[in-house]
């Protein structure tokens, strides 16, 4: 791999890893097993069944606890100790012919922008729990969960749009976290003048 295609992919699978983690892998991995795709050697690991089966299974688990209120909540905090070192640690897989600084960068960008997609999909889900109707639950899950996978097959096939488009997305989930941070504040006014 090339250092753009190696950094889109650090970045669409950072990215993606912070909103669902088991997609991601299950996409790579099938992407790779298929043939769709050529991973770098010390990611094609990912492309064994084992592998495949494991993040497949996890990711149905995750489905159905992403939909429903409240558990998708914790299910968030607990992710929170989980995606982004999980996205370092692809990251640092991804760039393995590169010298050890360029791994290390590469990991840690990766958690950082993971960190920052799954900030911004837990606290925005936070929010809507607030909601009394289930459907926008459900309607940002999915829309999350196809995020995932596509990003994922982006940032193999179009590593250049890639980086592009999770430029994009960063500067999105910036924006949201500060709308968000302010509606938070607002509603704990409320709720100590009260």
């Amino acid at each position: 791999m090339n250092p753009i295609q190696t950094l889109s992919l650090a970045l669409g699978a950072g990215f993606s890893s912070g909103l669902n983690l088991y997609a991601t892998v299950a996409t790579l991995g099938l992407l790779q097993r298929f043939g769709v795709v050529h991973l770098p050697a010390s990611l094609q690991a990912l492309g064994h069944p084992w592998v495949i089966g494991i993040a497949a299974a996890l990711y149905l688990v995750e489905f159905f606890a992403d939909k429903i209120p409240y558990l998708d909540t914790v299910w968030d905090f607990v992710h929170t100790f989980i995606r982004p070192p999980a996205a370092a640690l692809l990251a640092y897989a991804a760039t393995g012919g590169a010298g050890a600084e360029w791994r290390w960068g590469a990991a840690l960008l990766a958690a950082g922008v993971a960190l920052t997609s799954h900030g911004t999909k837990a606290s925005a889900r936070a929010a809507v729990n607030t909601s009394p109707e289930p459907f926008s639950n459900w309607v940002l899950s999915l829309g999350e969960d196809a995020l995932a996978v596509w990003l994922s097959w982006m940032a193999t096939a179009h590593p250049v749009a890639t980086t592009a488009i999770v430029a994009a997305l960063l500067v999105l989930c910036v924006f949201l976290l500060y709308r968000l941070f302010r509606f938070a504040r607002r509603a704990l006014q409320r709720l100590l003048a009260a």
